[in-house]
C-alpha cells in the first residue's frame, strides 16, 4: 500500500533531524559553556530535547507502518500522532527548565560577556536548521504526514531561536550584558509555545476533531456530483496521515442498486483526486425519505 511506503519515506526526515540535533546540541552546549553564553546553552538544551522528540516521532512512524491486525482493523496510523503528543510533553518540560535556569541567572550580579565565537556558532546552527526545515517540510507535504510536518515546524522554530541567540550574544558585545539572558528567556518561551502548538494539534486529531472549513469544502464537492440530490451528513477524522470520511447522500429513490453504487464510486474517485482521501464510507438514502 502506498501509504506505508510514504510513512517509510518520512522516517528519513526524522533521522536527518536526529543527526542534526545531536551534533548541534553538543556543539552549542560545549561552546556555550566555554564561551559563557546562557542563550547558546539554552539553545543547545532545546536541541537536546528535540533529539528525544525526533526519536519519539521516528518510533511513531515505525509503529504506524505496521499493517492492520486482529485488534487494529484500521491499522496503526495514529501511532505517529501519539508520538507527536509525547514529544510535546518533553519539549514543555525542557522549556520550563530553561526558564527556571534563566530566572536564577537573572539574580546573579556577575555576568560574564559571552565570547564572540558563540554568536557565530548560533548563526551557523540557524543555517543548518533552515536547510533541515525545508527538506522535512517538502517531504511532509509529499507524503501528507502531520507528525513530520510538526517536526519541520520545530526545525524552523529552532532556526529562529538560534538567530535570536545570535542577536542576543551580539548585543552583549556592546555592553548590553542582560540581552544574552533576555534571549535565553525568549528561547524558553518559544520552546513552550512550539510544544503547546504540537500538543493542541495532536490532541485535536486524537479526539476526532477536524477542520470545519475543510469539512464544508468536502460537503460542497460531494453535492455537485452527478446523481446526488442532497448531502445529509459528512463526518471526517484524521487517522495518522489518513483522512477517514463517512458520508450520507440522498439520491433518486427510483434508481436501481447498480446506478446507486455508481454514484458512490464517483464520489470516492472525486474525494481521492481532490482531497487525497482514500478511505470513504458512502451511505445511500432515497431523496424523499
Amino acid at each position: 500500500m502506498e501509504t506505508y511506503e510514504d510513512i517509510k519515506k518520512g522516517e528519513r526526515g526524522a533521522w536527518i533531524s536526529i543527526a542534526a540535533y545531536i551534533i548541534l546540541s553538543l556543539i552549542k552546549l560545549i561552546i556555550g559553556y566555554i564561551g559563557s553564553s546562557k542563550a547558546l546553552q539554552a539553545d543547545g538544551l532545546n536541541n537536546s530535547t528535540d533529539v528525544i522528540a525526533s526519536v519519539a516521532i521516528l518510533i511513531g512512524l515505525k509503529i504506524a507502518r505496521k499493517p492492520p491486525d486482529e485488534d487494529h482493523r484500521y491499522g496503526h496510523f495514529r501511532a505517529e500522532t501519539i508520538a507527536s503528543l509525547v514529544a510535546a510533553f518533553i519539549m514543555m518540560a525542557v522549556g520550563l527548565q530553561v526558564l527556571i535556569e534563566v530566572g536564577r541567572s537573572f539574580f546573579l550580579t556577575d555576568h560574564a560577556t559571552p565570547d564572540m565565537l558563540t554568536a557565530w556558532v548560533a548563526l551557523f546552527s540557524a543555517g543548518i536548521m533552515f536547510i533541515v526545515y525545508f527538506y522535512n517540510a517538502r517531504l511532509a507535504r509529499q507524503i501528507n504526514s502531520q507528525s513530520l510536518m510538526a517536526a519541520a515546524q520545530d526545525n524552523r522554530s529552532d532556526a529562529l531561536v538560534s538567530i535570536g541567540a545570535f542577536i542576543g550574544i551580539l548585543g552583549s558585545q556592546f555592553g548590553i550584558l542582560w540581552l544574552d539572558i533576555l534571549t535565553a528567556f525568549i528561547v524558553g518561551l518559544i520552546i513552550m509555545k512550539t510544544a503547546w502548538d504540537i500538543f493542541t494539534k495532536a490532541s485535536h486529531a486524537l479526539t476526532d476533531g477536524y477542520d470545519i472549513e475543510s469539512l464544508n469544502d468536502i460537503r460542497n464537492t460531494i453535492s455537485q456530483v452527478d446523481g446526488v440530490d442532497s448531502v445529509r451528513s459528512v463526518k471526517a477524522r484524521l487517522h495518522g496521515n489518513l483522512t477517514l470520511v463517512d458520508v450520507v447522500v440522498c439520491v433518486n429513490p427510483n434508481l436501481n442498486v447498480t446506478d446507486s453504487h455508481k454514484i458512490t464510486e464517483n464520489i470516492e474517485e472525486i474525494l481521492r483526486q481532490e482531497y487525497n482521501i482514500r478511505d470513504a464510507i458512502i451511505h445511500i438514502e432515497p431523496a424523499n425519505d
